[in-house]
């Protein structure tokens, strides 16, 4: 059975800074672009920033030239480095896998969720 387990979030002042991890387990044979979106109360779920297996990057415009993400393909662990928090970035992360790939072919797979709230 495939999990996500996030961790990392939690309570920061605006300016400060958090790194997220989110660690894929199970009998996974590759993961093509692992990911993480974000949830605040009373909006839609948006895209934060993917990365691809071969280290492509792709980010939100709000949070470009702040958030970094990275992957260890061979840990099946994605990371997100969000500096120069803003209250606005206070939501729900979320981490996704897309095109994981297991004996039964590929699928998406979605993680619990982490809070993060960033106080002005």
């Amino acid at each position: 059975q495939v999990q996500l387990v996030e961790s990392g979030g939690g309570l920061v002042q605006a300016g400060g800074s958090l790194r997220l991890s989110c660690v894929a387990s199970g009998r996974i044979f590759s993961i093509n672009v692992m990911g993480w979106y974000r949830q605040a109360p009373g909006k839609q779920r948006e895209l934060v920033a993917t990365i691809t297996s071969g280290g492509s990057t792709n980010y939100a415009s709000t949070v470009k030239g702040r958030f970094t993400i990275s992957r260890d393909n061979a840990k099946k662990t994605v990371y997100l480095q969000m500096n120069s928090l803003k209250p606005e970035d206070t939501a729900i992360y979320y981490c996704n896998a897309n095109g994981l790939y297991t004996a039964w072919g590929p699928d998406d797979y979605w993680g619990q969720g982490t809070q993060v709230t960033v106080s002005s």
